[in-house]
């Protein structure tokens, strides 16, 4: 039998079809290969394995709120550098990074809007801008909020996604916890309802404060919440962890958290909790 090499004969391979790029994605959870466009469709959750992928706090504002409703907030408040830090970047620099990545000025946005005609204040964690860490700014933001709620009598609705306290600011961010600790004990003494939603990932010093002290608690399906990762607990003790651990299921099975809601569904939950408990 004779053997040919193609390019011997000159054969010449048909025009090949270009995919463009960004169309397709890998689920972390179930590796199902996924078609963006009908992922964002679907609100950013894997319709195989009900993965909710972490997004960007414009689909929790479009999720949420009634069209043309929203009012923004706190939207000039801004961190500075006022310990110098230095690391591998200046957290001067890291900010202005930030600021320019995601077109805001920290870690959180603050809106006064409808919920199905449901009066709120909601406020939402960017974990894009610094990993969603919380120092002065957020903390400042998050209290003003609870005052601004306080004042208006109306629910405060808060979507949590942080990596914990930010340590270039070193203590002052550590008293962010005390600070809005503090607000929310006063918010709720005169009746006030909050309702944190925790997210993946929820760690750190947000879990040690505001995440954690909701009227009622709610999270998204698979969130990583916790204060030390995982990887630090298990270092610590020398024990293999439960399956699952700090993982939303495993915290409604210990009473952490009050209910998983899957994103769909958010809106339709949070009417119905304001309607039974305002």
């Amino acid at each position: 039998m004779a053997w040919f090499k193609r390019k011997e004969r000159k054969f010449k391979d048909p025009q090949k079809k270009t995919i463009p790029d960004g169309l397709w994605g890998k689920c972390p959870s179930c590796s199902e290969i996924i078609y963006k466009p009908e992922l964002e469709k679907n609100l950013s959750v894997c319709h195989h394995c009900n993965h909710h992928f972490r997004v960007t706090p414009e689909l929790y504002v479009n999720l949420l709120l009634d069209e043309k409703s929203k009012k923004k907030y706190f939207s000039n408040i801004s961190s500075i550098d006022f310990l110098n830090f230095k690391a591998k970047k200046s957290y001067k620099d890291q900010i202005v990074d930030n600021k320019k990545k995601t077109n805001q000025s920290d870690a959180i946005q603050v809106f006064e809007g409808l919920i199905n005609t449901h009066e709120v204040i909601l406020g939402i964690m960017d974990f894009q801008f610094i990993a969603g860490s919380m120092g002065s700014v957020v903390g400042e933001i998050v209290s003003r909020s609870i005052v601004l709620a306080g004042k208006k009598n109306r629910p405060f609705i808060l979507i949590c996604s942080s990596g914990g306290a930010r340590m270039q600011e070193g203590a002052i961010s550590l008293m962010q916890l005390a600070k809005t600790s503090t607000q929310l004990a006063k918010f709720s003494k005169e009746g006030g309802l909050f309702i944190p939603i925790l997210t993946d990932p929820t760690t750190g010093g947000v879990t040690a404060s505001f995440g954690m002290l909701g009227d009622l608690i709610l999270a998204e399906p698979g969130a990583l919440i916790g204060f030390a990762g995982p990887r630090v607990i298990k270092q610590t003790i020398g024990q293999d962890l439960p399956k699952g651990f700090q993982r939303s299921e495993f915290l409604l099975q210990k009473g952490f958290i009050d209910h998983i809601v899957d994103r769909k569904n958010m809106k339709e939950k949070i009417t119905t909790i304001i309607s039974l408990l305002k």
